[in-house]
């Protein structure tokens, strides 16, 4: 196995950089006045998924609000301030990403309640490319955008609950693979079912073949509580890869690369070679290897170790560039996220950012000689920033210029077709996510594509977010984001609320989350701050941002310092003299649930109530689980090895220290932390004698992260009145 060793000779420090473009996106003047409310909140829309028409005029996307997704598109000649977006669907039912741009830039196909459809750009009803009793998956555009692949089930029983399924890539439930040509409708079969299960189809860049996965099946294991009686059977799944084919879009018999279901995203350097990314069962060992379309095993080209564990998160797979001249890859072998580029035949890579920052999602230009990517800012981790690195034919020549500065997130950058404009994401104090765009070379400010906020939201109302930081339980420094509300008179003393961010590998921004599913919670900060409460997030150790020691800081000891980190916050807060510490409320979700468990049992009297929106009540249940058993032995091995560690991250073992009123909400749908968690907790509760002090809600249907409207209304008028009722109201419900 080839080892790569960084060269750091050319490495470039962002810090070092003149920027080139003006201030980062402000928010428009605002006339409304009236306060902030829930309703308002529910409103703000979503943008994601940014796709490129072939001619560059348009760029389409997904708008997402409360759960309810549809297609809009943006006109690059007319994009300003006031965004010229235009919804093309219309859905009541949402309709997600998988859409694709004809090869005229004139319509755009998506798929649909297991068909193909297709809307134009210059007006019209969406409308069915084809309809069939069966249902048709993974519908893949080929490369030259004349024809789909897909996998056509083989009856068409389960065509009458068919869901709307995503496009690119997504796996199939078997049946037979299929070709069909847009402009006149012709089907051939490549490859017959026969009780094949396949999926996760792609073409490769000649259009001449076709890869596809097969034997990928889900193993259901029962989790179910003796004391849940005989009719309620909750369930933990198992998913089992399979086999990786490729085969002549022609027709042929397929032939087998080994085990690719393992391998995950196919990332093409040439017309019968692609790159592969593999993470050991116990995360201490990443490895990138070629697989070639005409057989044989992956060969590996690159390797990373780790004694902990791989903590880099998002897209940190290897890029080919289009030419597929060379391969970059983030690494933090110096303890940041930085890019690396090597050649794609082998050989020594090249460190090409560097300094203490984490960079992301790094893109390849179309014309294979830069990369745009993102970047936190040095010593202000919550903002981040683009930046395009011009490789030119030398990579160990690189030089690197910043496209967006100021305050605020910008983030996901995707380069136009003519490799001169990018369209990516921007967030700040006082604007949720939308789209913007930005030129990838000259100091014009950038434009907006998309205006995501209800109107009537007065935005100069928003309260900006304060970095500070404190001392956790080993003296090390804790940063935290503190939110004051307006006009709050500081010679009076006041309630405030501790928010812990989940997923652990997540962080604060400075302005609105960039991720829809954090993004609503911080909407919710702001209404509670109009309502007078003081907000203060933690970045505990083991959030992103901060570098790789910091997110390491949890190696064997998650529910331990990372958990006191959390709460200890309130050390922080006790230095304001205008808030009130015995009125103190702490909540959280996922890992930031689970945090407010371990806090409220450790801490009986810190807080005056708490708030666990489905959190994790015992990793041993979460290392039972197979979704989760491999990511959780990665960071504190297994229940036998680490019974101590386990003890530690077990809150519903010491719920008989509860003292004050805890809020739990959870949904019945969620595989991220499973509905039995809340389940097992409430058993555990009313078994210590504890239920006067508990109050629960169950979302029928919900997943992890709230999205649907009238779970987000009840979730957040349920919060607030708790809040409040033990937070500012005359009696308080406690011991």
């Amino acid at each position: 196995m080839k080892k790569i060793l960084a060269l750091t000779t050319v490495a470039l420090s962002l810090g070092a950089l003149v920027f080139i473009v003006e201030a980062a996106p402000q928010p428009p003047a605002s006339g409304a006045t009236a306060p902030l409310t829930i309703d308002q909140l529910i409103d703000i829309r979503h943008p994601s998924n940014p796709v490129w028409s072939p001619d560059g005029r348009h760029v389409a996307f997904v708008s997402e609000r409360a759960g309810i997704a549809n297609i809009f598109v943006a006109d690059i000649a007319g994009a300003s301030a006031s965004s010229g977006a235009r919804a093309v669907t219309r859905f009541a039912d949402g309709q997600g990403a998988g859409f694709f741009w004809s090869a005229d830039g004139q319509r755009l196909y998506f798929p649909r309640q297991g068909d193909l459809w297709q809307v134009a750009l210059n007006g019209g009803e969406p409308s069915a490319v084809w309809s069939t009793p069966q249902v048709e998956s993974g519908i893949t555009q080929s490369p030259d955008a004349s024809r789909v692949a897909f996998v056509r089930s083989a009856s068409a029983a389960a065509t009458a609950a068919a869901p709307a399924r995503s496009g690119r890539g997504g796996a199939g439930a078997g049946g037979d693979l299929m070709v069909r040509t847009l402009a006149d409708g012709k089907e051939s079969v490549v490859v017959r079912g026969d009780g094949r299960a396949i999926g996760g189809v792609s073409w490769s860049p000649d259009g001449q073949s076709i890869v596809f996965g097969d034997g990928a099946r889900t193993i259901r294991h029962e989790q179910t509580p003796a004391y849940s009686g005989s009719k309620i059977i909750y369930t933990i799944s198992e998913n089992v890869p399979g086999d990786t084919f490729v085969v002549p879009v022609a027709g042929g018999t397929p032939v087998s690369l080994g085990n690719g279901g393992g391998f995950g995203a196919r990332r093409w350097i040439d017309a019968t070679h692609f790159l592969v990314d593999r993470t050991s069962p116990d995360f201490k060992r990443r490895t990138t290897a070629v697989v070639s379309t005409k057989g044989g095993e992956p060969a590996p080209i690159h390797e990373e170790t780790s004694e902990k564990f791989w903590s880099i998160t998002g897209d940190a797979g290897p890029q080919p560039s289009p030419d597929g001249r060379w391969i970059a890859f983030l690494s933090d072998r110096d303890g940041w996220d930085h890019i690396f580029v090597m050649p794609a035949a082998g050989g020594a890579a090249v460190q090409i950012t560097k300094g203490r920052f984490e960079v992301r999602a790094p893109q390849w230009s179309p014309d294979s000689t830069r990369i745009a990517f993102d970047a936190n800012e040095p010593d202000h981790y919550g903002d981040r920033h683009l930046y395009v690195a011009t490789l030119g034919a030398d990579p160990a020549r690189a030089t690197i210029a910043a496209v967006t500065s100021g305050r605020g997130t910008d983030t996901a950058p995707q380069w136009s077709p003519d490799s001169t404009r990018l369209v990516f994401q921007h967030t700040d104090p006082h604007n949720s996510a939308d789209l913007w765009l930005a030129d990838a070379k000259a100091a014009a400010k950038p434009a907006r594509l998309s205006d995501s906020m209800p109107a009537a939201m007065d935005r100069s109302a928003f309260v900006e977010p304060e970095s500070v930081s404190y001392a956790g339980p080993d003296g090390q420094k804790v940063p935290a984001w503190l939110f004051v509300p307006k006009g709050l008179d500081r010679s009076k003393k006041h309630p405030a609320i501790v928010w812990i961010h989940g997923d652990g590998v997540n962080q604060g921004y400075d302005g609105w989350h960039v991720q829809r599913n954090y993004a609503v919670y911080y909407s919710f900060h702001q209404y509670l701050l109009q309502k007078g409460y003081v907000v203060i997030m933690p970045d505990y150790r083991g959030s992103i941002g901060y570098g790789k020691a910091w997110r390491e800081g949890v190696y064997m000891d998650v529910g331990g310092k990372d958990a006191k980190d959390a709460w200890m916050v309130t050390n922080y807060l006790k230095t304001l003299p205008y808030v009130d510490m015995d009125r103190v409320g702490v909540w959280g979700l996922s890992y930031g649930g689970f945090f407010t468990l371990i806090a409220v049992t450790d801490q009986p009297r810190l807080f005056r109530a708490a708030v666990d929106v489905a959190g994790v009540a015992d990793y041993a249940m979460y290392y039972d689980d197979p979704y989760h058993g491999g990511w959780t032995a990665s960071r504190i091995g297994t229940p036998d090895q680490h019974p101590d560690v386990y003890a530690n991250a077990s809150p519903v073992s010491h719920v008989d220290r509860l003292e004050r009123p805890l809020l739990i909400l959870h949904g019945t749908s969620d595989v991220n932390v499973p509905y039995l968690h809340s389940v097992r907790l409430i058993d555990e509760l009313l078994k210590k004698g504890k239920g006067d002090l508990v109050s629960f809600m169950t979302y029928p249907g919900e997943f992890h992260y709230f999205t649907r409207e009238h779970v987000l209304r009840d979730a957040w008028h349920r919060v607030e009145d708790f809040f409040n009722a033990n937070l500012k109201g005359s009696t308080v419900t406690s011991h």
